[in-house]
């Protein structure tokens, strides 16, 4: 089992206990279900830091691992993302989540999802997220929204090996290719 004081009861059906951590395929099958376990786990690595002395920014890195061209503060991706980007409520792999109004309304973060697992969890990698300019991988996140709708969610804390202490609120994942132009079939609306 995997837990975090933080996340007390369940999350897709498995109980959480109030001490544990796990890492690598452990993580991952804690993370999955069953039948997704073995496959997933294999693929994944457990969770890392790397380029600790990258010095970048989670806007710079986002885009050069999407491919999402949004330039400014991850505080305005979304509102950016309108009519260039498809943007959706659910992760899909290869979208860029993007999170507002940490500690403050005038901060984000936006991070690149590399694997859906669940319906509540997912996999990013993002930079910066310890405020060092370090690049950190196969990093876990749930979704702890109310309605299980990804409007909130926890991130793993690879220094501790447990579930962040904060809750985030998510304002939703933008789709890496352009949208069509005006009069085109895509539609911009969230779904």
């Amino acid at each position: 089992m995997w837990a975090s004081p933080a996340l007390a009861g369940d999350i897709d059906g498995m109980p959480v206990e109030e001490s544990a951590t796990l890492t690598g395929a452990p993580l991952m099958a804690a993370l999955a279900p069953a039948a997704a376990v073995a496959e997933e786990a294999e693929t994944i690595d457990a969770p890392k830091i790397t380029r600790l002395s990258a010095r970048f920014q989670c806007v710079p890195y986002a885009r050069e691992q999407s491919g999402v061209e949004i330039r400014g503060d991850a505080v305005n991706w979304w509102r950016a993302a309108a009519g260039k980007y498809e943007r959706v409520s659910a992760p899909e792999t290869g979208a860029v989540i993007v999170m507002r109004g940490y500690r403050n309304a005038n901060r984000g973060h936006v991070a690149v999802v590399r694997h859906v697992l669940t319906e509540r969890s997912i996999i990013i990698d993002h930079a910066n997220w310890l405020a060092s300019g370090e690049v950190t991988v196969n990093v876990p996140v749930v979704d702890v929204s109310p309605k299980n709708d990804w409007t909130q969610v926890r991130v793993w804390h690879i220094p501790t090996q447990t579930w962040g202490m904060r809750v985030y609120n998510v304002q939703g994942f933008i789709l890496p290719q352009e949208a069509a132009p005006a009069g085109g079939a895509v539609m911009h609306a969230v779904r």
